[in-house]
């Protein structure tokens, strides 16, 4: 995607995530994603993490449930430095067992750092609960008993059975025509020998909403409830979309956040996400309290749940909905470094990229009618999971 950026952003891109992971491979796509620097068949370490710093740039790496992404951002000069290192890093890789080793008490510290942030991990766990022992519900970061005993064989095992180049992307956001883009990549991904394969996941079913409290040395009370949702394909993503922003949005004026903030002065955090994946979605609101508020805070979710269950928005309501969900897409598609992101997950997802113009489209076309359906559907009380820590 060409810019007039003088900063490129590049990344590679793989449709392998946790949750293709065995029950005893748990947290090794995530692994993987640390490893990779430590070591290829040419550079140390310290000349992975070098290569872009010298020059300005940034390398950086993620790990979702579905697929893992390795890219840098850099200056336009930089471009062939970039692809070649991205090439470097994802496919001659060496996995060297002192490096790994190492690596294993960094993420175990991370997975430990995050057992500290309860309003973080409560998500992690939420999704547990609705997708009860399905590989997606699992967390990404793994086990501390399942990352030490992970070996180079172990890493290797599962990129041979995970990593197709059917199912991997080559990403780009800026200052360079497209045939010399092409023809950078080629001379270092073209060597890539093929690997094609159509990837077969078992989706989740037999959902069975639960009601969970964990008692936990907490000052706050945290608290999920929400229902397995939509997966990316569904015609529904859209209202969904609309209706999550709605209710617990970023935007300061969200139902939840008027109701339990602004009006009562309940909760400082409190929000509701929609994330959709190839063959399931999830839907969760989450607010976190004192105590003495949580019943409070509940019996208004509620209330608001059901308001947008029994009552059709109007139409000045909708038009103010829909173009709030319209301004801040507009505004994280200013990102360079995001477009780039999206972009490639949208081609491994459905091999085109949408338009701005397209999605404001889409959105538009959605009517309060919808969103009562969607709402009876997503926000039935029968069907709500909750997860509380107190």
């Amino acid at each position: 995607m060409p810019v007039k950026s003088p900063v490129a952003h590049f990344g590679f891109m793989v449709h392998t995530g946790s949750r293709d992971e065995l029950q005893n491979e748990h947290g090794i796509a995530h692994f993987i994603e640390h490893t990779v620097f430590k070591g290829t068949k040419y550079r140390k370490a310290y000349h992975i993490l070098s290569r872009m710093e010298d020059v300005g740039g940034e390398l950086n790496a993620y790990t979702s449930k579905e697929e893992t992404c390795v890219y840098s951002s850099f200056l336009s000069a930089d471009y062939r430095r970039a692809v070649e290192l991205i090439f470097d890093i994802c496919f001659q890789s060496v996995f060297p067992e002192k490096e790994i080793n190492r690596e294993k008490s960094v993420i175990i510290d991370e997975i430990l750092s995050y057992l500290d942030s309860p309003s973080e991990l409560i998500f992690d766990e939420f999704e547990e609960l609705v997708y009860n022992r399905h590989p997606i519900g699992r967390g990404i970061l793994g086990t501390e008993e399942n990352l030490k005993k992970f070996t180079r064989r172990d890493i290797q095992r599962f990129i041979n059975g995970n990593y197709s180049t059917s199912e991997m992307v080559l990403t780009s956001v800026g200052q360079i025509p497209f045939s010399k883009l092409v023809h950078i990549c080629a001379l270092y991904f073209g060597q890539v020998e093929a690997r094609n394969r159509k990837r077969i996941r078992k989706p989740p079913v037999h959902y069975i909403p639960e009601n969970k409290l964990v008692n936990k040395d907490n000052y706050q009370t945290h608290c999920a409830i929400g229902n397995i949702a939509y997966d990316s394909f569904s015609a529904k993503r859209i209202p969904l979309a609309l209706l999550t922003n709605i209710l617990g949005g970023p935007g300061m004026n969200s139902r939840l956040s008027l109701s339990l903030r602004e009006k009562n002065g309940f909760a400082y955090n409190v929000e509701s996400h929609y994330t959709s994946y190839t063959d399931t979605g999830i839907f969760t609101s989450y607010f976190g309290c004192d105590k003495e508020s949580y019943n409070k805070c509940l019996n208004l979710v509620h209330k608001e749940f059901t308001m947008l269950r029994k009552v059709k928005l109007g139409t000045l309501q909708l038009s103010k909905a829909k173009k709030q969900l319209m301004g801040q897409v507009a505004i994280a598609a200013e990102s360079n470094e995001h477009q780039m992101l999206s972009a490639g997950k949208k081609i491994l997802l459905f091999n085109r990229i949408e338009s701005l113009d397209e999605l404001s489209r889409m959105i538009d076309l959605v009517d309060s009618s919808q969103l009562i359906q969607v709402a009876n559907e997503v926000l039935d009380p029968e069907h709500l999971t909750q997860l509380t820590y107190q």
